[in-house]
């Protein structure tokens, strides 16, 4: 048997081990139910399962899913689409996910692989500062495959659009903030005196 606060007790017998649990208003918990022989605690069973439950939960808080994107591709694909292609990676990549760059070959395209191959081989160069190629370019029937993994862990990637969605947020309050100081009168001693009216010359010189 193990004591409260993990010390070895012994072996005893079933009946001193309930004895023992009741006065020290524990539990006893069968931890080890298959060794020779049984191994029982004296705990406060309650606690034991909030505490397993607490840490059971920050444990799938803490864990982070791999999500992996698929971009597709065609051999010949216009310059602009490629730049908005690209972009969609990149914005995968920053969030911390996997990217699957699809190239897909049609008609006489089957023949030509190398056009695919130096577009993904393009496409790697273009995001190296993002991301890495975690599968190199292979074909798969009437298509070709590269799997781009993140530079950064989904886990940093998502703490810092955190701190850049905080940062953004105390720029927003503090224009407010000094239009509202700007808005106050001045105090009284700090305003201008009010300036004497004028005489009218013409009044002045018949009087």
């Amino acid at each position: 048997m193990v004591g409260p606060n993990g010390e070895q007790v012994g072996i005893v017998r079933v009946e001193d081990a309930l004895r023992l649990a009741e006065e020290a208003n524990l539990d006893l918990v069968e931890v080890a139910p298959m060794a020779k022989p049984p191994v029982a605690k004296l705990m406060d069973f309650g606690k034991f399962k909030y505490e397993a439950a607490m840490k059971a939960r920050e444990a799938r808080k803490n864990q982070v899913n791999t999500v992996i994107k698929e971009i597709k591709l065609r051999p010949k694909i216009d310059p602009h689409d490629y730049g908005t292609k690209k972009g969609h990676v990149e914005r995968f990549l920053k969030a911390g996910d996997k990217v699957k760059v699809t190239i897909m070959f049609r008609g006489r395209e089957q023949s030509r692989p190398e056009l695919g191959r130096r577009l993904l081989e393009r496409l790697a160069e273009d995001i190296a500062e993002l991301g890495f190629v975690e599968s190199a370019p292979k074909q798969d029937g009437r298509n070709m495959i590269m799997v781009i993994g993140p530079t950064k862990k989904k886990a940093e990637a998502k703490a810092e659009q955190r701190r850049s969605r905080e940062l953004h947020e105390q720029h927003e309050q503090r224009p407010a903030e000094d239009a509202s100081t700007e808005a106050q009168p001045a105090p009284a001693d700090e305003q201008p005196e009010a300036q004497a009216p004028q005489t009218d010359q013409a009044t002045a010189t018949a009087e």
